[in-house]
Formats: structure tokens, sequence, C-alpha cells
């Protein structure tokens, strides 16, 4: 096994408490990490486990966690953890999970999942929806899209994800939530490919020739995966679509660096919006 052989590689740090008396990585935190790395794979084909697993009508089991030591990991080591998808059986999904430290192999991991009922535990068919997704992303295919339309489209979708993320997760009361700017405004929304939303933004007309972008909102699990970016730069595309030449944002303090990233500068001391602190921020088209 070679990192190459692996879209997904989760990185890791090994910590001080997971270090024996020999001044090496305890053998049984490996399979912690297989473990953390296979919850990254969950997000690499952009699935938020629990919400796609209760879609599909069952939950995945492991039946099998094997590993193969080659090497050992010391304190501080940085790791990355490579997950691939080797084959479907009718209920069960192989998998094959590598460790390394630089291009060492350290550990290798055998291990099968089986679908099955929650309640029963009970094997099923493992959905054809779920082989798709895992198939496309080992080949290297797109696992999310993202449309730009008006609130009659995405509102249903768009308006979910604001309530979860703004009002049940932030705390932000829903009379500050929503306004009317959301009927004229366009509205990003990127989805799985199980169809499932996973975030979005709005654009508006804040002036001649100023974009305004907000209600950017990306799931809890989803975070950190450049799902938000791609909402982001559909709406900058958006804005260029209509002649705009310079775009504008209120971004959230803890935001601020994931918007600095995409070419935003500070324009504005903080401040604060609905009880939390901004700043305005802004870019030329």
């Amino acid at each position: 096994m070679k990192r190459q052989d692996f879209r997904h590689l989760e990185p890791l740090r090994v910590r001080w408490a997971e270090v024996d008396a020999q001044g090496i990585v305890f053998n049984g935190h490996y399979l912690t990490y297989v473990d953390t790395a296979i919850s990254g794979y969950w997000r690499a084909l952009a699935l938020p486990y629990a919400g796609t697993m209760k879609r599909l009508g069952g939950d995945l089991y492991v039946r099998r966690a094997a590993l193969d030591y080659l090497g050992s990991a010391r304190c501080d080591d940085r790791l990355d953890v490579g997950i691939r998808r080797r084959e479907f059986g009718h209920s069960s999904m192989k998998v094959d999970g590598a460790i390394f430290c630089g291009d060492r192999l350290l550990v290798r991991a055998d291990m099968v999942y089986v679908f099955a009922d929650p309640a029963t535990q009970t094997p099923q068919r493992l959905p054809d929806a779920l082989r798709a997704v895992a198939d496309g992303f080992e080949a290297g295919e797109p696992v999310v899209d993202v449309a730009v339309a008006g609130w009659a489209e995405q509102g249903d979708a768009a308006g979910a994800l604001r309530r979860e993320v703004f009002i049940g997760e932030q705390g932000i009361p829903a009379e500050l939530e929503w306004d009317a700017a959301d009927a004229d405004a366009l509205h990003a929304v990127a989805r799985n490919r199980l169809g499932m939303p996973l975030a979005t933004g709005r654009l508006l007309v804040q002036a001649p020739g100023v974009a305004r972008i907000g209600r950017m909102a990306v799931l809890r699990p989803l975070r950190g995966t450049r799902i938000g970016r791609q909402v982001l730069d559909a709406l900058l595309a958006a804005a260029r679509a209509r002649g705009l030449r310079e775009a504008l944002l209120h971004a959230q303090l803890s935001a601020e660096a994931f918007y600095r990233r995409a070419g935003f500068e500070r324009r504005s001391e903080p401040f604060e919006e609905a009880g939390i602190g901004h700043v305005e921020m802004v870019r030329a088209l």
C-alpha cells in the first residue's frame, strides 16, 4: 500500500496520552485512528453519517476489524490515515485502511461493515445509492452539486439549513433570521449525490455594482470540507454574471479566515449582529 493508492487521507497527530511505557503508540489506539479516518471518509463523500443512515433506513455495523503492525508511531508524529472502499458484498462494505508516517507504512487495516436494520441488526442489502456514491468518489467524480436559483426553487432547502445552523445551533432569534430580502435574492444550495442539502448562501444587490453575500450556512458535520467554499464560489460567479464589480459580506469572527482565503479583506472594526461578533469584508470581482 502507498499513499497514492488512497483518494482520502485523514491527517492526525499523535497525542501524549496515546503513547505507552515503551515510548510508542499503544497498539489499541491504531484502531481508533482508523475509526476516526472512517468518519473523515464519510465527510469526503459529503455524507453526514447519521442523516444518511436514517435516509437509507439502516446502519453500518463492524463485522471485522483486523490490523497488521509494520512499524510504530511516537508522540507528536504527524500521521495520515488512508481509507478506500475495496469492494461491496450483498450487505457488506469492505474497507482498506493504511496508517502512514510520511511515506512509511506503519499499519494496515482490513475492515468489514455490514448494513443492517438498526432495531434487529438483521443484515439488509446495501443500498445502491450508497454504492454509487462510494464508487463515484473512488473514481474521482465530484460528490457535491451547487445550484443557484430563486427562493421559490431553493427556499425549502435553504430555509431548513438556516433554521438548523443559525436558529438551532447558534441560537439566533427566528425573527432576526428571516427577512423580506429572501424573495429577491439568489440562493445557492449544495446537495450531495443523495440529494441531501448540505450548505447554502444568498446573494443580493446591495448598491449599483455591489453584491451582498450572506446567510452562509454549512451543516456541522460537513464543515472544513470545502463545500462552503463551493457555495461561495457559486455566488461570486453569479455576481460576476450580473456585471457586479465588488462583493461585500458581514463575516462572523470565527469565519474570517475562511473568507480571507477566498480573497476577502476586512473593512471594519468588529461589531455585533444578533449577539455574535462580525466584521465587514470586501473583495473585487
